[in-house]
């Protein structure tokens, strides 16, 4: 399974940018705890989470640090996530990786190590 991660950039404080995750290769059981996830690293920080979705019933999760300022979707048709992320901060500067992964129970969400497959990163860069 590969992952491209896109929709990265620039944007001013207050502004919007969405991002986008599409998966090709390999078939995801919808029938398995199939869930698609956003994590994001700062320069000198720790990876961290940021958003989730189910893929089959499309129950949503969310960080504290943007839970009400994005929002995360998905289309099942085109096995692609969305990141849309508003009233943007200069702290959500950072790399956002896209993950996905099978059999992701509820409790093992938020841990980067129950993904078993990563994009390759897009940047943004929230300026104040």
């Amino acid at each position: 399974v590969q992952l491209q991660a896109s929709g990265g950039g620039l944007a001013q404080a207050g502004g919007s940018l969405r991002l986008s995750c599409s998966a090709s290769g390999g078939t995801f059981n919808p029938n398995t705890r199939n869930t698609r996830a956003w994590f994001r690293q700062a320069p000198g920080k720790e990876r961290e989470f940021v958003a989730a979705i189910r893929m089959n019933s499309g129950t949503e999760y969310y960080s504290d640090s943007v839970k009400g300022r994005f929002s995360i979707s998905r289309d099942n048709a085109k096995n692609t996530v969305y990141l849309q992320m508003s009233s943007l901060k200069p702290e959500d500067t950072a790399v956002y990786y896209c993950a996905a992964g099978n059999g992701v129970i509820t409790s093992n969400t938020y841990n980067d190590r129950a993904y078993n497959y990563w994009g390759q990163g897009t940047l943004v860069t929230v300026s104040s």
